[in-house]
């Protein structure tokens, strides 16, 4: 009689126990549900750039490059000097794991060069946006302060082709510069566009790295010699890369050739763009 009321007992027990698992189980199961997928959320994780690393900037450029760029280190007659000038002078950094630069400043008989050369590795810190992003949102503020002028369609090119009108001024420094091309206006960028032909304007590069662009500017020569600046940046993965190459001629009223310096950088920019893989 004592074993039958036990038995009951346990069962009823047992029922209650059950019961009360199964109601928790219930109370759980929308957030187990919900877990998944928000874990994967947080894993999602943008790539990571191409370069893990930079060139060093001052050996980027061969002397015969340098000889191209900088006419006057082949008229250094003292040796070590004209070694000094090819090594070039290290742009000051920090974090040469993240940005690095190199300049040259050459004189000759015919004028003064200056030529710098930066490379900059760029890194999201935003796990959504990858290295490669990032690095096109910093050439993209570039290429809009460079204010280039508008383009026709199919008018971006990487070099000004066969055939192209040149002006007649040259960076020998012996040509008249009435042909040459006029300093821009106050704010406006490159040469003014009644006296350069359009394929050498300020303008976008469609055949170099991702990305990259072509500026010119001349200063107004007055009493003195027009200086030019060609600046090329372009973008590969997540490097960006600027050249600034200058010439100041000696001879007053002299301007330099604005084709000569557009195409020797963008042969530079193309050796360096093969050198990064791009």
């Amino acid at each position: 009689m004592q074993r039958k009321a036990y038995l009951p007992g346990t069962a009823a027990l047992l029922a209650v126990l059950l019961a009360g698992c199964t109601s928790g189980s219930g109370d759980e199961s929308p957030t187990d549900d919900a877990n998944p997928g928000d874990a994967g959320t947080a894993t999602v994780t943008a790539q990571p750039g191409k370069y893990r690393s930079l060139p060093e900037p001052c050996g980027s450029i061969d002397h015969d490059g340098l000889d191209a760029l900088l006419p006057g280190i082949k008229q250094i007659t003292d040796p070590s000097q004209r070694d000094k000038a090819y090594q070039g002078q290290a742009t000051l950094t920090y974090d040469t794991n993240r940005k690095v630069g190199c300049g040259w400043k050459v004189e000759s008989a015919d004028a003064t060069d200056h030529l710098s050369v930066d490379f900059e590795r760029v890194v999201s810190y935003d796990n959504s946006v990858s290295d490669a992003d990032q690095a096109k949102t910093l050439y993209q503020e570039k290429e809009t302060a460079a204010d280039l002028p508008e383009q026709s369609s199919g008018s971006a090119t990487t070099q000004s082709p066969a055939g192209t009108p040149t002006p007649t001024a040259s960076r020998s420094g012996g040509a008249s510069p009435s042909g040459s091309p006029s300093a821009p206006a106050s704010g406006a960028s490159g040469s003014a566009a009644g006296a350069t032909p359009d394929d050498l304007q300020p303008r976008v590069l469609t055949d170099l790295g991702d990305q990259g662009y072509l500026d010119d500017r001349l200063k107004p020569s007055g009493s003195t010699a027009g200086q030019r600046t060609v600046t090329v940046v372009f973008r590969t993965s997540n490097v960006v890369v600027t050249i600034q190459y200058e010439e100041q001629p000696t001879a007053t009223g002299t301007v330099p050739e604005s084709k000569e310096m557009q195409d020797t950088a963008l042969e530079l920019a193309s050796q360096l763009d093969d050198e990064l893989g791009g």
